[in-house]
């Protein structure tokens, strides 16, 4: 994730009840022999596990049980956010890099952020590189390329079916990606579908969401602000929206094209064109995000 070179020392956090396992996961980890890994920590309390941390991971959420609402996951995963937010506030490092993977992640992402005012809005992303890595697939699939022939792929808006999988901004070969796909069914509604659908498609096959998969996306992810952008490419983060040139809501954690100089920083690449369905898309998606805002603004309250 860091490089062939990097050493580093994981701070593992788990809820009490599964501490025991984790002292399993340890003890393998332990004895990969790894010559990077200089040191594990173990617990339960986030104040302690976060204590230093120059990146924190946030993989963990409540899921969706049966018969919950939008509405009522957001609040039960708003507490566990604003807990961390806060430890993250109190005894993380000063410029500490923040990656929400637990769902609904852009939401649980700002519910963070909002509770952790010390750290820069920057430094918090909420991972939409695994859209951004599905989509790819689908396209390179479509269009009987290699992977490494796709580029420009963006995942607009909200890790959630609201998803904006953007083909008017793919490119294949360099090339617009209309010029080696013609089935304009597939390309206007059978390629989004696929990507927004992805992660309950997954659970239907194995029983389980997404595992190898989303931990790939979440070392790219981190890669993709630790390595600088080549110019004229970008890659999906869902990042704090003030300031951005798109008329998106100033106050959200939204997907947009980002591209990064190198130092763990990122910015929103300005200027890339929206055709009228991409437009309606994108405003749907951001709805749904000031909907959730919505939502979780009494935690806000609460917290203070």
């Amino acid at each position: 994730m860091f490089g062939k070179d990097q050493p580093i020392s994981l701070q593992i956090l788990e809820i009490p009840d599964v501490v025991r396992a984790l002292e399993g996961v340890a003890m393998e980890l332990q004895d990969c022999a790894f010559p990077l890994l200089q040191g594990i920590e173990i617990g339960s309390d986030a104040k302690k596990i976060f204590k230093g941390a120059d990146y924190t991971l946030l993989v963990g959420a409540k899921p969706r049980g049966p018969g919950m609402e939008r509405g009522d996951l957001l609040a039960e995963n708003g507490k566990i956010f604003i807990e961390q937010g806060r430890a993250i506030n109190d005894v993380a490092a000063e410029d500490v890099k923040i990656f929400v993977v637990g769902n609904p992640c852009n939401t649980n992402c700002l519910i963070a952020m909002q509770n952790a005012p010390r750290v820069s809005k920057r430094n918090f992303h909420a991972m939409m590189r695994l859209d951004q890595n599905r989509t790819a697939a689908q396209i390179a699939k479509k269009a009987d390329v290699d992977i490494s022939d796709v580029g420009g792929i963006i995942v607009w808006g909200n890790h959630s079916a609201t998803q904006v999988p953007d083909l008017f901004n793919a490119r294949i070969q360099g090339k617009p990606l209309f010029e080696f796909i013609k089935d304009e069914q597939w390309l206007e509604n059978e390629c989004v579908k696929i990507v927004q659908q992805r992660g309950a498609a997954i659970i239907a096959a194995r029983g389980k969401s997404s595992a190898a998969s989303a931990a790939s996306a979440l070392i790219d992810a981190v890669k993709a602000i630790n390595t600088p952008t080549p110019t004229g490419q970008w890659f999906s983060s869902a990042v704090y929206s003030s300031g951005n040139n798109y008329g998106i809501d100033q106050n959200l954690i939204f997907s947009f094209p980002c591209r990064s100089n190198g130092n763990g920083d990122c910015e929103i690449v300005d200027g890339l064109p929206w055709d009228p369905v991409l437009e309606k898309r994108i405003h749907l998606s951001e709805k749904e995000l000031i909907e959730e805002r919505k939502i979780v603004e009494p935690l806000y309250a609460e917290a203070k």
